[in-house]
């Protein structure tokens, strides 16, 4: 299926903003629209052929397996990310969806010549690697010294501003994407201790649980100051 730029919602934040409709039209000729049901893969580690995408709609997960096939995942996708690696192949990552999710996909080759004719892509690409460097180091930082509590209101903080329209606030209500395991997996913390802390969330006033995997935000600034709290 070709792709529809003008009706796409993420075409003032993806990485493609920056062409001119002229340009846009020209790289999403290239393109093709997937869409991906929860579980379902898009590149699988080793592939030598993967093509580079822009996330629509839904949420992915960057995932290694080790040698006694316990799943890390080391990162998440948030629409209007971009997931390939231009110049070598997912020697050692997966990159699988959570909940079902639209993509813009585009041959190798296809967004090689577009960042040769393109400068202003190239540099938003290389902004975005930057960004995605970032957050990686920060959840690094923060399994590595916040405590239990701020590194789940910070995860939630982040979904919520993931799911926001606007860059200034978060999302009032979101649906999580990962399930009390794979939270507990990301955080380096036990299914017990993520359901306690939920819980303890909850309490205090700054979320409330609608259904499954709904989150309201009741005060999200209380959520961004625990977020920001430290071991001791």
């Amino acid at each position: 299926m070709n792709l529809a730029c003008a009706s796409c919602p993420v075409r003032d934040s993806a990485a493609c903003s920056v062409l001119s409709e002229e340009e846009r039209d020209a790289l999403a000729a290239a393109g093709r629209t997937r869409v991906l049901k929860r579980g379902e893969m898009l590149f699988a580690a080793g592939d030598e052929d993967v093509a580079c995408a822009t996330l629509v709609s839904g949420a992915l997960k960057v995932s290694a397996v080790d040698r006694d096939g316990n799943e890390q995942i080391l990162a998440l996708v948030h629409p209007s990310g971009f997931i390939g690696e231009l110049f070598s192949p997912f020697a050692h990552h997966d990159v699988i969806a959570l909940t079902e999710s639209k993509l813009c996909t585009f041959a190798k080759v296809d967004i090689n010549r577009a960042i040769d004719e393109y400068p202003a892509l190239a540099k938003a690409l290389l902004r975005r690697s930057q960004e995605d460097l970032h957050s990686t180091r920060s959840l690094l930082e923060l399994t590595a010294h916040a405590s239990a509590e701020a590194r789940l209101a910070c995860l939630l903080h982040d979904f919520a501003q993931a799911a926001s329209q606007s860059p200034c606030h978060p999302a009032d209500h979101f649906e999580l994407p990962l399930t009390r395991g794979e939270i507990a997996n990301m955080l380096g913390l036990t299914i017990e201790t993520v359901s306690r802390k939920f819980g303890e969330l909850e309490k205090d006033g700054a979320i409330r649980r609608t259904g499954k995997r709904g989150i309201e935000l009741v005060d999200p600034a209380h959520l961004q100051a625990l977020s920001a709290r430290k071991v001791g």
